[in-house]
Formats: C-alpha cells, structure tokens, sequence
C-alpha cells in the first residue's frame, strides 16, 4: 500500500481483492503505534500479540475464501471509556485504575462481526469531564499537528491515533462535542449520532438519566466514507440503551439531496469565532451551492437557551450523578477533574422542581428549533470557536471579547443538548496552519442525510493534507 495513511475504505478493499494481508496491515500499525505513541501519548492500553491474534484469524478468512465483513481486517481504536474485552477501560481516573473489562461493547462486538481488529484502547481526561486529555493515570496526550496543543477531548486519544496513522478509524463518546471538538483540533472527521442509534450499552459513565439525553458513542476517522463504513457496522438498537430505537439504515439518493436546504451560519451572535473559522464556513457553504445543493444564511433562534440548559443537565446533573463515586477521594483526583467540579459547586445542585423545569425548557427549546429547521432541515456552522489550544489555556481575545473556556464549544452543546446528528468535516486552516472543521447537523435519527451532505462537501474541497507525523 503506498499511502502512508490508507483509508479504511481502502485497506477493506485491498484486503478484499488479496493485494495485501491482515497480517502485514496490523504489523504496519503496531510499529508506527511503537514509533509514534511515545511522543503523542494516544494509546493507553495495547497488547500486540492480541492484535496479531486477530489478524492472522482475518488473514486464514481470506484464504479459505469466506464472506468477508466490511471493515475485514481494518485497524481500529477504541476511546477507553468503552468496554473492549481484555483492556482497561478505566476512563481515565484512578477510582477505575486497572478495571480490565471482561465483554465487549455491543457497538465492539458488531465492529469485530464485520472482521475489524482492535488495536487496543486511547487516552481520555479523567471521567471524560474536558475537553483537553490529561489525567493522573497515563498523563497528556499531545496533538499530532503540534506537540504543544491539546487534540481535545475527551476522546483526545482517539483523535490523535487517527489523526497521526496509529489508528485506521475508531469510536469516540459525546455528551458536550466530545467526538466533534477532537475531529475538529485534529483534522478529521467525527460523527455524534442521536443517542440510541448506535449502542452506549458498556460505556462509563453509564448512559442514563440526564446524560442518556446527552451522550452518545460515534465513529472517528480520517474520511466521510470511513466514518460512514463505521457507522453502518455500528447502528442498531440494543436493550442496554435507554434512547435505542429500530431505525433502519436507508441510503440518500442524488434527488433527495438535491432538495435539501441547508442553512448556514458563521457564529451565533453571543461567542465570537476566529477569521479564519468564519472563512472556512463560508467557504463550505459556497462549495454545498456550487454542488447544486440549496444553500441560505440561517441561524436558528433558542441556541443560547439550549447552551444554558445543557449545562445544567451536563454540569449541574453531571455532578451529581457522579458525586456519590467521587466523595471522600477527592485527593486522588486531577487538577482538571477538580477544576470541573469547582465549577458545578459554585452552582445549586438540582431540586426535583429545577430538574423537571430544565427536562420541560430542553423539550421546549427542540420542538422549536425543529419548527424552525422545516425549510433547512440540514444546518452548517462552525465546530468552535478556536482552531487546537495550547495545554492548559482556559481564555481566548476574539474581536474584542473574552471567549471563556466553557463558552468555546458552545457550537458543540446545543446539538447534545438537542438530540442533533452533527458532524465534522476538516475544511480550513488557522494563521498557524491548524486544522478547522466545519459542522454538519442534521434532525434527529437523520444520519444518513448528514454523511451525505458531508459527503458532497469533501468531494469537492478536495484532498485534505494529513500532519508530518501521520507522514513519518
């Protein structure tokens, strides 16, 4: 294979047709893994034999002429906050140090059954509470573009193996843009689904309550199609997941899309966003109309209450649902654990009257959205409002303003706090040559339409140039 990062589409298709085996792929992995995990700090957790183990069962597949799956002898990484059997998945802190898991994810599981091999498991912030990757545990996780910035979080670690080539693709969580803010610090793609089409069945924190309406687990990788190949393995409902639902997977024709609005927007009035992310919207948006597709400015209204009211579902809520884990081990918790928690306590916790008011404002606030997407029923907006931040920043200057650590991702939060499909597609650059996503939202349960539109998107950007790591 020449391509020093091959796609998973294309390492499916060249083990398919014997150009190259499983066996000779995974061994390509586990070096750069060997090479380059050392200066990223991306996987936490993985065991080469066990790989090896897998890949010579994929290559006596091949060679007996079975059916293969379609992800057949594909690399793929998983966030360790998601059960994979015989790895740690300790989320990140040290109250789980050293929990192996003894089954699979369901989402694993169904990846495994179309003939994927799991590489092993990547880095998160302690309890996925950041969007930065950094615990006490197995410490930083660098980003492949530059060593000095975060690749997000907290599926941090997922973002830089794929970004960097340690990973052909691979599943991320998302409660606050978990899967989207990495895709977009790291130049690749990520998609959070609606919560129930794909399984949060084994992932910790458990899905429930509040967070069941917020996170959900999705697929990360370096191409549309990749992450739509992950996607497709991965969808289905299962009896672990509060949200799951029997949504059948349909294909988006070339008329449908032709008719579908998409309304775009370059910030949402109350956080600004760089030049450069401006630009890389617009851009965007202009390529969707040259394609044929129907392009408007649009910004719905109700997007500052939805930020208002996921954070008193993510935080307020958050808190206490974790608190009875965290009480009386508060010394053995990271900085930025810490930090998220002095956060929520300056905060009353919930009474039932403000829960119930936060449940009732939240189906409010998406009835209306909704409402409003009628005529756009696919929204283009930016990720956040910066391109990957040095380690430990909390504040940035944009057009004048003061942009707060918390506020930078709210282009994230409303979609979680919705229900909303969205997902990334790497489209432009900062002044220091970072990578910028761009954001495709979609109604809910409405997946396809959104990989479609991303689809159209980065065939026509073109190709997108990978970091030196990924080249070396």
């Amino acid at each position: 294979m020449s391509s020093a990062l091959p796609s998973a589409t294309r390492i499916a298709a060249a083990i398919r047709d014997k150009s190259v085996s499983p066996l000779e792929v995974a061994r390509m992995y586990l070096e750069r893994i060997e090479r380059l995990n050392p200066k990223l700090n991306a996987f936490v957790d993985w065991q080469p034999d066990r790989v090896l183990q897998q890949a010579r069962a994929a290559e006596k597949a091949v060679m007996r002429g079975d059916e293969l799956g379609s992800l057949h002898g594909v690399p793929l990484s998983i966030k360790s906050a998601i059960d994979v059997a015989g790895h740690r998945c300790e989320a990140g802190t040290r109250l789980r140090a050293g929990y192996v898991a003894t089954q699979d994810a369901p989402l694993v599981a169904r990846l495994r059954a179309a003939g994927a091999v799991i590489l092993g498991v990547t880095n998160t912030p302690e309890l996925l509470m950041a969007w930065e990757t950094d615990n006490l545990l197995y410490g930083r996780t660098n980003n492949p573009w530059d060593l000095t910035r975060t690749p997000g979080g907290s599926s941090g670690g997922e973002s830089a193996a794929i970004a960097a080539g340690l990973s052909a693709g691979g599943v991320g969580s998302d409660g606050g843009g978990s899967i989207r803010e990495p895709a977009h610090f790291t130049g690749i793609c990520g998609l959070k689904p609606t919560p129930g089409r794909i399984p949060s069945t084994g992932h910790f924190p458990k899905s429930g309550g509040p967070f069941a309406l917020l996170g959900v687990v999705g697929p990360m990788a370096r191409t549309v199609a990749d992450l739509k190949l992950l996607f497709e393995a991965m969808a289905g409902p299962d009896d672990g997941d509060p949200c799951s639902a029997p949504v059948s997977l349909r294909e988006i024709g070339e008329k449908e899309l032709g008719g579908v609005g998409v309304g775009f927007f370059e910030d949402d009035g109350h956080t600004p966003v760089t030049v450069e992310t401006r630009l890389a919207v617009t851009q965007a948006a202009n390529l969707l109309s040259q394609r044929g597709l129907k392009v408007e400015p649009f910004r719905p209204d109700g997007l500052e209450e939805a930020r208002q009211l996921w954070w008193k579902f993510f935080g307020t809520a958050g808190s206490m649902i974790l608190g009875p884990m965290l009480c009386g081990h508060e010394s053995e918790l990271s900085p930025i654990l810490r930090e998220f928690i002095s956060w929520t306590a300056a905060e009353p916790s919930h009474t039932g009257d403000s829960l119930l008011a936060t449940w009732l404002g939240r189906d409010d606030v998406r009835e209306r959205v909704l409402l409003q997407m009628r005529n756009y029923p696919v929204l283009l907006c930016p990720t956040a409002s910066i391109p990957a931040f040095r380690h430990g920043e909390r504040e940035w200057q944009l057009e004048g303003k003061t942009v707060k650590y918390l506020d930078a991702w709210s282009y994230c939060e409303w979609f979680n706090l919705l229900g909303f499909p969205a997902m990334v597609v790497p489209m432009g650059r900062s002044l220091e040559g970072l990578p910028i996503g761009v954001q495709i939202v979609g109604r809910p349960w409405e997946e396809e339409l959104v990989l479609a539109v991303a689809s159209v998107l980065e065939e026509a950007r073109g190709e997108w140039s990978q970091p030196p790591m990924a080249l070396a």
